[in-house]
């Protein structure tokens, strides 16, 4: 928004950063944000962005959700950002709506509001009300409202300012880095396979290529078999799952393809040096 001012010549958006309290905030980079004001004291407003990152289910309490409910009679339209739509969920903003979340909080958040319709995409529309799941999609959902205003050239301008590849690769194609299309297939499997992990030769079968090959270009390209990288993804999502949801450690356990617990807590431990249970307390 402050590029699409400049871009427009004239400050079109205007913006203040509030908290509750008006007390200041840590982001999860350790930064300190001052705020401009005490949410409690929200001004009317065209537009009301929340705000949510790690740590969302310590914001989960009934001070937040009434906070929550008298800044948006306040607003024009509401959006949700990262993890915010779980307390929007939670105050019942979201009942009978349409909502999207963080990625590695969807299918908690899933189970826990059944009221509300669960989208896994990255930006969601019901009414007066966005959600997006996560820093990409905030970009793009904030593009899609500069353009309503302004107009499609301004988000082009926008682009060329901040997401210009010198290097003429479209980075939108896969995973940055990776130039084998196999490669990226493969892991793109893997990823909506985590909990019932596919076996070599099914992902070979998938992506069109053979397992001897399909082997030798994950060592090409990530210098890695395709079992470890599997092994890789299925262990990142049970540290999400520790970090950002209540699930047990066996429900974890089944969600990343480990049906003994033991097991994964071996692998766990291997790879981050502790194991399930020490890092969740």
């Amino acid at each position: 928004m402050r590029a699409a001012n400049d871009f427009a010549g004239q400050p079109v958006f205007h913006w203040r950063f509030l908290t509750p309290a008006n007390a200041p905030v840590i982001s999860s980079s350790g930064l300190p944000v001052l705020s401009q004001g005490a949410a409690e004291a929200c001004d009317a407003c065209d537009f009301l962005f929340i705000l949510a990152s790690y740590g969302h289910l310590d914001h989960d309490t009934p001070e937040t959700r009434h906070l929550l409910r008298q800044m948006t009679h306040k607003a024009k339209t509401i959006v949700g950002f990262d993890t915010s739509p779980w307390l929007m969920a939670a105050a019942g903003l979201l009942d009978g709506r349409q909502a999207t979340v963080h990625y590695d909080v969807f299918d908690a958040f899933a189970e826990r509001f059944l009221q509300v319709e669960a989208r896994c995409q990255p930006i969601v529309r019901d009414g007066a009300i966005y959600s997006c799941a996560g820093a990409h999609s905030a970009y793009d959902l904030t593009k899609l409202l500069i353009a309503e205003e302004l107009g499609q050239a301004v988000v082009v301008d926008i682009d060329n300012l901040f997401v210009r590849n010198q290097s003429g690769v479209n980075l939108g194609a896969g995973v940055q880095g990776i130039t084998t299309s196999v490669v990226r297939r493969a892991l793109a499997e893997m990823q909506d396979n985590l909990e019932t992990p596919l076996s070599l030769s099914e992902i070979s079968a998938v992506v069109a290529c053979s397992p001897k090959t399909l082997s030798r270009r994950f060592q090409a390209e990530l210098g890695s078999s395709p079992g470890r990288a599997y092994r890789h993804l299925r262990l990142t999502h049970a540290h999400q799952l520790l970090k950002n949801t209540q699930l047990s450690i066996s429900e974890i356990g089944l969600r990343t393809g480990y049906n003994n617990p033991a097991a994964l807590s071996r692998a766990f431990k291997a790879r981050f040096g502790r194991a399930p249970r020490q890092l969740r307390q």
